[in-house]
């Protein structure tokens, strides 16, 4: 979608429709207070009759109203106006996306971004403006092709402000672009999207930037390097696993980069542990923290941000056959240490072991894995949040407040070595599982084995990437939180 700014006054704009946003029981502000001023007072009456409803989340489309140059005007209910805050904006955003997608306009002028919102700036409602109606215009089109008579998702949004928001705009491109590109890999069925097509992916972000390289190791490079847990988890597969590192450089080399590490399980069927048929094909999604960490490089790399930036994704699809890895078999990582497997379907880990030792060639700054790891951190935060874990406090508190910056939140789980115990194996070095008690954070404990040394954080995104149900699908994140995270860092 196309964003320009327009300072043109709400009213006397020539759009197709114009997007504004009202509160329950008080005054018309912004927008909304120029629109009832240039009707003689119609907006206010229409919510005084209820024909328009200012509930939070509600939508109504006006026509025509006498004294507006705007076709249409489509009204968002904010609600309360005390409890409006960060969330509820992105919320209101995002349905008025929605609406618009789901309408036969195709463009718009938005005025959201006018309605005031608690510890905000204009900079900040401008860009969160225009990113969840980026999100929100998405519509999944790859194997299902729209019918002719379908609406068509918007073209463009123009943005009431002057050439000092231009920045805003510029960042809303670079998060809007790394989202859609997270929730595309994520929707994907996992015929289309295995490990060759994320490298294939990688290979065209890489080619769309002078300052982006590419490499690609395959399975006898990375035999090589002793990568044997990564290598297990995909044996039982006819797709061949990848380890793909995108570099981004936009400091000098001598600038040590950020690094991060995606788990990009294409597909997982829980290997010889199988896992129960119904919602396999869910598990497409396994790949989400691969998905989101392309994203977010491929958002970096847009904007163009003074940092440097390494992307690793380790790719590899889980599948039961004759040559798959089993419960009972002991793997030597990388790293040199030894891994009992108890259950297959515990698989994220290993190949994140791998790739987490390979990362510390590259000095990082900052390490951080992103995976969809356990299904405890659904348990645990539901769809609303990402789990965060890291033995460091202020990494913690950044990735927190990028998070909320960003409204991508992340919460976090402790990883206190009381937990490592539940990690002994008499056969290894350690087991691939803790048991049931603390499932999400074993699985981080068993990753922190493999980061010592490093400033690491691991964020479990099984909760947070993709949603199933009424809406189900990709969402893109952690994306939102990641690229704020490297914005700050910059």
């Amino acid at each position: 979608m196309k964003f320009t700014l327009d300072s043109t006054l709400a009213t006397a704009i020539e759009t197709a429709c114009l997007v504004i946003g009202v509160f329950e029981k008080a005054p018309l502000q912004g927008a909304a207070e120029l629109v009832d001023q240039a009707s003689a007072g119609a907006l206010q009456q229409l919510i005084e009759s209820g024909d328009v409803s200012t509930d939070w989340k509600d939508a109504t489309l006006l026509h025509g109203l006498e004294g507006v140059a705007a076709k249409r005007i489509l009204v968002l209910g904010c609600g309360e106006s005390e409890k409006f805050n960060s969330v509820r904006f992105d919320n209101v955003c995002a349905i008025a996306g929605r609406f618009l997608r789901d309408h036969i306009v195709t463009s718009a002028h938005v005025c959201l971004h006018d309605i005031e919102v608690s510890q905000t700036t204009d900079y900040w409602r401008i860009r969160q403006a225009a990113v969840n109606l980026e999100r929100a215009n998405y519509r999944y089109t790859t194997t299902k092709v729209p019918k002719d008579d379908d609406n068509q998702p918007m073209t463009s949004a123009t943005f009431s402000g002057g050439a000092e928001m231009n920045a805003a705009l510029k960042e809303a491109r670079g998060f809007a672009k790394g989202y859609l590109r997270s929730k595309e890999l994520g929707n994907l069925p996992p015929n289309i999207c295995n490990p060759a097509f994320l490298a294939d992916t990688s290979r065209e972000i890489a080619n769309s930037y002078d300052n982006v390289s590419l490499e690609i190791l395959d399975e006898d490079q990375m035999a090589e390097l002793k990568m044997s847990a990564l290598l297990a988890v995909g044996r039982g597969s006819d797709n061949g696993s990848k380890l793909i590192i995108l570099k981004y450089q936009g400091k000098d080399e001598s600038s040590q980069p950020a690094v991060l590490v995606g788990k990009g399980i294409t597909f997982d069927s829980g290997g010889l542990s199988l896992k129960p048929g119904a919602n396999m094909e869910q598990m497409k999604y396994d790949m989400g923290g691969a998905a989101s960490v392309i994203g977010t490089f491929e958002a970096c790399a847009e904007m163009q941000l003074p940092i440097n930036l390494i992307c690793v994704v380790a790719a590899a699809e889980n599948m039961p056959d004759g040559n798959a890895y089993r419960p009972g078999d002991v793997l030597t990582s990388m790293s040199g240490k030894t891994i009992e497997v108890l259950n297959t379907d515990a698989e994220g880990r290993l190949v994140l072991c791998d790739a987490l030792t390979y990362c510390q060639r590259f000095n990082p700054a900052v390490l951080i894995d992103v995976a969809t790891l356990t299904g405890a951190a659904v348990v645990a935060l539901g769809h609303h949040a990402s789990v965060i874990m890291s033995k460091h406090d202020e990494l913690v508190n950044e990735l927190i407040e990028a998070g909320d910056t960003a409204v991508d939140r992340g919460w976090r789980l402790p990883i206190w070595d009381d937990y490592q115990s539940q990690l002994k194996s008499d056969y290894a070095d350690m087991k691939n599982v803790g048991g049931m008690a603390a499932g999400s954070i074993t699985a981080g404990c068993f990753l922190s084995r493999f980061t010592k040394g490093q400033r690491w954080a691991h964020i479990d995104c099984a909760g947070s990437t993709w949603i199933w149900g009424g809406d189900k699908g990709s969402t893109g994140r952690p994306v939102g939180l990641l690229t704020q995270f490297l914005i700050n860092q910059a």
